[in-house]
């Protein structure tokens, strides 16, 4: 089978289609004929390695990290997936490769995908719905009757944020262009900023959580929002002691991160808040649950127009990380 592999890190790095065994089925995996990958951001930080210190890869490495397919066989002790069943996943961290035409994925990985989804828009759900699952749920540690702020959550993020943070019974607030606030208050939010014309760190009254999709030239306006006690979660301005301590990284590693995150840990000291990080893991049963969100709001997260094949997978990196997408990238593999 043709596999798009990492050699070497590099900041201009390429990958090379290579022909590559298939996989061979342990007892709890599931092999899948691949028929839609996404590309993201995180393809771009793995390759430059600018995450080897979370996750290194032995190389050459199959790249790729959420898909849409179809299983093709299934492992002794699979249970909960058969033969022709549509599925989908964000591949494991330390086992990625979803740029490839089959995986073999441990099925607690794996979900099923909901029956309205067509593998174009199922193969973008993965990562984001996860991101916004896990950072609702395991690092905020969101309870009902509290509020979230999302800066620039009018993308695809906040696509899966705003109804998944309503289903859990918070108070959403939200910024972003002009063209997605009918979107968004479709989904369920309660306010909406347009970034040209509102300031809402001036009108905004405080809330619980912040999840930060911009970086560090937001952190003032975001931090200014939070009550005492309130939690900064960035998905982009990077790790910080407590995200080591969290993912039980070695001694050495949690030294790197302390002072990597020491500025942004004493800005949010100087509010009261505290910050998190988020890298988003796989979990079968965590996307379930972002799946009967999807299934209910009816979800069709936004694709770029411009098809790409397996053999095109540098272009497409190259739109990801050079250009401008106008939805998630995908690459389309041949039945």
């Amino acid at each position: 089978m043709q596999a798009a592999q990492l050699r070497a890190y590099n900041k201009g790095f390429k990958l090379d289609l290579q022909d590559v065994p298939t996989p061979t089925v342990g007892a709890n995996d599931v092999l899948v004929k691949v028929k839609v990958a996404a590309v993201n951001p995180v393809d771009g930080l793995i390759g430059t390695g600018s995450v080897k210190l979370i996750q290194d890869y032995a190389k050459p490495i199959t790249m790729g990290n959420e898909f849409s397919g179809v299983v093709s066989a299934v492992g002794s002790a699979v249970t909960a997936f058969t033969e022709g069943q549509r599925v989908y996943a964000r591949m494991p961290l330390a086992k990625i490769g979803a740029f490839a035409e089959y995986i073999a994925i441990d099925q607690d990985a794996l979900a099923v995908m909901p029956d309205d989804l067509d593998f174009e828009h199922g193969a973008a759900v993965p990562l984001t719905g996860l991101t916004a699952y896990q950072g609702l749920h395991d690092v905020l540690d969101a309870h009902a009757g509290e509020s979230v702020m999302i800066p620039g959550g009018s993308g695809s993020f906040g696509q899966m944020a705003i109804p998944l943070a309503k289903a859990m019974g918070l108070t959403v607030a939200v910024s972003g262009n002009a063209r997605g606030r009918e979107a968004a208050l479709a989904l369920g939010a309660d306010q909406y900023f347009d970034y040209r014309k509102d300031n809402y760190w001036e009108t905004l009254g405080k809330v619980d959580y912040v999840i930060d999709t911009i970086g560090p030239k937001e952190l003032e306006h975001e931090l200014a929002i939070l009550k005492p006690g309130g939690r900064l979660l960035s998905l982009v301005m990077g790790p910080n002691r407590q995200f080591a301590v969290d993912h039980q990284l070695s001694a050495f590693k949690r030294l790197l991160f302390t002072f990597a995150g020491l500025r942004l840990d004493r800005q949010a000291k100087k509010v009261g808040a505290s910050y998190r990080f988020i890298f988003v893991q796989s979990s079968g049963e965590q996307l379930k649950e972002v799946s009967k969100v999807v299934a209910d709001k009816q979800l069709a997260p936004a694709i770029d127009p411009t098809e790409f094949t397996l053999a095109e997978i540098n272009q497409a990196l190259d739109l990801v990380l050079h250009g401008h997408a106008k939805g998630k990238v995908l690459i389309r593999f041949a039945d």
